[in-house]
């Protein structure tokens, strides 16, 4: 990445949670920051507002990342207003458990269309035009390891994503672009909040060694690490970020 000027970062599904909380930490870090959404431009518009109180420069970008010619046209928007991307963090994703018996088309195709095709959409752009010397920050999760019933095909998707990031490591020989992947454990999202009872919340959070949740701002920290100086020499890999619990 260049110093001539300010970084970008692009940022998927920034509205709310922990992507959020990365487009917040990257703009603090003295990123701009492309906050992307898909639906919610309201929130998305508030994470601008806030970065920009704070000091730092944001703008929102809608498109959804399973749209091929979506992401092409946030790149090209990108290039357009700022020259380019430095950063690519694909934290979009969505999760719907069901046993593998009990799951249908439907849901089987909209979590291949976002968390797969939508993560291959962003790398296959980002494969083309980030700059060198930039960094790609993908998404698995902890559940790749754990292996619980009902979370099958959202685990598949994010091994899935594993498999894609150490593949494009490779590729970006020459490049000296790093591609890493961080896998949170039990975040306290409203994703993962909602429709969990308190006991149940707190079953889980004891599951960790550290006895308790993830907080949106852990997760941010360690994308911060990849995306800034102190991670260079971090490359093809893995980072659990969840307190222990594997």
């Amino acid at each position: 990445m260049t110093s001539s000027k300010q970084k970008v970062a692009l940022v998927t599904g920034a509205s709310r949670g922990i992507g959020a909380a990365i487009a917040e930490r990257l703009a603090h870090d003295g990123f701009t920051v492309i906050v992307n959404y898909s639906r919610g431009a309201a929130e998305a518009d508030a994470v601008v507002s806030k970065i920009e109180q704070a000091g730092g420069k944001a703008i929102s970008a809608q498109a959804d990342v399973s749209d091929a010619a979506a992401v092409s046209r946030m790149f090209a928007s990108a290039e357009q207003a700022f020259g380019g991307v430095d950063v690519l963090v694909n934290n979009a994703g969505i999760m719907t458990l069901s046993t593998i018996a009990d799951t249908d088309d439907a849901a089987f195709d909209r979590l291949i269309d976002i968390n797969l095709k939508g993560t291959f959409n962003t790398l296959r752009e980002a494969a083309k035009h980030l700059h060198d010397g930039g960094r790609i920050i993908n998404f698995s999760s902890t559940v790749v390891g754990l292996y619980q019933p009902t979370y099958g095909v959202y685990a598949a998707t994010k091994a899935a994503v594993e498999a894609l990031s150490r593949v494009l490591t490779k590729e970006m020989r020459g490049r000296q672009i790093t591609v890493n992947t961080v896998a949170p454990g039990p975040t306290a999202t409203d994703l993962f909040l909602n429709g969990k009872s308190d006991q149940l919340v707190e079953t889980i959070a004891k599951t960790s060694p550290l006895e308790r949740l993830g907080q949106p701002e852990d997760i941010a920290s360690v994308v911060a690490f990849l995306a800034g100086a102190d991670g260079a020499w971090v490359n093809g890999q893995t980072l659990k970020a969840n307190g222990g619990i594997i």
